[in-house]
């Protein structure tokens, strides 16, 4: 057993049956190795009884190495907790497309084998943190790992905003929203808007205009390090909303002012030996394979 990873996390998705049948392998595989194994809570109660059972902030405070067990949308919602403990994350892909939960539920033993005896590449994914103020009071704010979205409450329907980078005025918007997403995001909701692929290692951020009233605005790539402003008109009639992650929703109305910027947080994020990011996005994209 390396010292490196001593007491492990078990994070996965509630009430799923193939979920709970990959947490149980882990648990048992993981005991016989003699790790420590710390199970959050909302999945331990269908572990049995001899699991202890702890939230994913004493996950974050005690573990080394936490396992993700479903798709993409588990690893964010564990990950905008768990970045700021710096604990290494890795996933089991119970989901669909599976960016970020790289082993294989049905033969996860032998390369987490290898990542526990140190063989591994680490890979750090910076956050954003969106923020809502009004009349310069802050209202909200919560973290991202994919993407802050500005968009209307209920129904969809164009509004109007203005835009800034570093304070600088960039234009005024019509749409039905604006993404600010990350190099992790680029290839969730902001690619379905029509924004770029950003490599996971660049330091950017790509801001992605949703159904644009002008048919001339296109995403926008700024550095990772810029600060965002999005100032709501205060002629638009309805409450809006940020989404992080499609996860967490902040309450904004007309005239608030949104700031996103980069988090202090990184995400570490581990793989095992020869991942290869642009296989990733061939198999979960369907590019063509090579030809010669």
């Amino acid at each position: 057993m390396t010292s490196e990873f001593r007491t492990i996390g078990l994070i996965g998705k509630p009430h799923h049956k193939g979920t709970n049948q990959t947490l149980n392998r882990l648990l048992h595989w993981l005991r016989e190795k003699g790790y420590e194994v710390l199970v959050e809570e909302r999945v331990a109660s269908e572990l049995g009884s001899n699991v202890e059972a702890v939230d994913l902030l004493e996950i974050g405070e005690r573990c080394q190495l936490a396992i993700v067990v479903g798709g993409d949308g588990n690893m964010l919602g564990a990950a905008r907790v768990l970045a700021r403990f710096g604990i290494a994350v890795i996933g089991v892909n119970r989901g669909n497309l599976g960016f970020l939960t790289d082993l294989a539920p049905d033969a996860f033993e032998e390369p987490l084998a290898d990542v526990l005896a140190g063989n591994y590449e680490t890979e750090h994914r910076f956050l954003v943190e969106a923020s809502v103020y009004r009349h310069g009071e802050l209202k909200a704010c919560n973290t991202a790992v994919n993407e802050a979205v500005l968009h209307p409450g209920k129904i969809a329907h164009m509004i109007e905003f203005e835009v800034y980078i570093d304070d600088r005025f960039m234009y005024s918007q019509r749409a039905d929203g604006m993404i600010v997403s990350t190099p992790t995001g680029s290839t969730a909701y902001s690619l379905s808007a029509g924004g770029s692929i950003l490599t996971p290692n660049l330091e950017a951020l790509i801001l992605v205009p949703m159904f644009p009233h002008t048919l001339s605005c296109s995403p926008i790539v700024v550095d990772a390090n810029s600060i965002i402003k999005l100032v709501v008109s205060p002629h638009n009639g309805e409450p809006l909303e940020v989404g992080c992650d499609g996860h967490v929703t902040l309450a904004a109305l007309p005239g608030d002012e949104i700031i996103i910027r980069r988090s202090n947080e990184d995400l570490k994020l581990i793989h095992p030996k020869g991942h290869n990011y642009f296989h990733v996005l061939r198999n979960k994209l369907g590019w063509g394979s090579k030809l010669f």
